[in-house]
């Protein structure tokens, strides 16, 4: 099978991190995978094929023409069987580049969120329904989301289909990055690993580090990721005076060895589908506490795979995190159930294999 990937840019984010991934896996199963993001970037993305670049321009997003016809090209030029867009500005691209120049692949859509908590007016409800119309067939990361997407777009639920998100095993044997080491030192370390955007609800994480503080457990919170809110993000901090308690250490490529090392991952996000950081977290043995929104209570079930707590509950938030830094024997027995749960049903070879079936479902259907 012909597959096009489409991701938005190299970039070290959760969806074009699991399509290079996923990619290698349909390539080691006899697929001819080509991979295009719409925007140039300088990540170095764990794709073994060349990624190549479009080059559009956002500014333009509504009425790139232009850029819709390179990515016209491409499909003629490649054939591909199916084109799977994977978040970002994919699917508005590949839908309006299809719909102004006709090509005929069937456009897979992956959706990895909670499709309802971004439709907040009935303009994007219509325009993004217009867009879905232009699919084919849509493959959720988990059956929550799947639920929500046909509920939110009325689409068929024959053209659906839960097919998760996977981890690539590993070694856990590599060392504490230099730079953090300083961070551990004296301290219990909690991870966060997201985008620094209002949905991931990191003003949770600094109200979580200043309870925290009170109480003198030495805990002390990394936050890896980036994006518009950093700055507003280290004014808070900084007005508190978290600085020793909470910090943003940006984006980073060695997220794995950071992870494998600290004493708990914490995530109040307010909207997700199923993040793969967890699904990471179950793999190193670093117990979760996360939020029950999106597809996450499909993974993490209170006190035996994680600590589920609910939006917006900064109690529960905090009482998890407490019992995850106190009660060593419980994390031991909670961090081994979520290791035979990921390990069993969550590598991204199996995963792919899934995704593989989804698509010989999708060509049927398409028929």
């Amino acid at each position: 099978m012909k597959i096009l990937q489409l991701i938005q840019k190299p970039q070290l984010r959760g969806a074009e991190i699991f399509a290079c991934q996923l990619s290698n896996h349909l390539l080691d199963e006899g697929h001819d995978v080509r991979m295009i993001a719409l925007l140039s970037g300088d990540a170095s993305m764990p794709f073994r094929n060349k990624i190549e670049t479009l080059d559009l321009s956002l500014s333009k997003r509504f009425f790139d023409f232009a850029g819709w016809k390179k990515l016209a090209n491409a499909i003629e030029e490649f054939q591909p069987d199916i084109v799977q867009s994977n978040a970002g500005d994919t699917l508005k691209v590949a839908a309006l580049s299809k719909l102004v120049y006709r090509w005929k692949a069937p456009i897979i859509f992956r959706n990895a969120n909670l499709v309802s908590g971004f439709v907040n007016t009935w303009s994007k409800r219509m325009f993004n329904g217009f867009l879905v119309k232009q699919v084919s067939y849509v493959i959720s990361v988990s059956e929550l989301c799947r639920l929500d997407f046909i509920k939110t777009y009325n689409v068929s639920p024959a053209r659906t289909r839960m097919v998760p998100i996977g981890i690539e095993p590993h070694k856990l044997d590599a060392e504490l990055p230099a730079d953090v080491k300083k961070y551990f030192e004296g301290h219990r370390v909690l991870v966060n690993i997201a985008s620094l955007v209002p949905e991931k609800n990191h003003e949770a994480l600094i109200r979580l580090a200043a309870s925290l503080a009170t109480q003198k457990l030495n805990v002390r919170i990394l936050i890896l990721g980036d994006g518009k809110l950093r700055a507003t993000l280290q004014q808070k901090i900084e007005a508190l005076g978290l600085k020793d308690n909470i910090v943003l250490l940006g984006y980073r490529n060695d997220v794995q060895s950071i992870l494998q090392h600290s004493n708990g991952f914490v995530l109040p996000s307010n909207i997700e589908g199923l993040p793969a950081v967890i699904l990471e977290a179950f793999y190193c043995k670093v117990p979760v506490v996360a939020t029950n929104v999106g597809g996450i209570s499909e993974v993490v079930v209170n006190e035996q795979t994680g600590w589920l707590v609910a939006r917006g509950n900064d109690n529960d938030l905090l009482n998890a995190t407490r019992e995850v830094l106190t009660d060593q024997a419980k994390c031991a027995l909670v961090t081994e159930n979520a290791y035979r749960l990921v390990t069993g049903d969550f590598t991204n070879r199996a995963i792919a294999h899934r995704f593989s079936e989804a698509y010989k479902d999708a060509l049927e259907k398409n028929r």
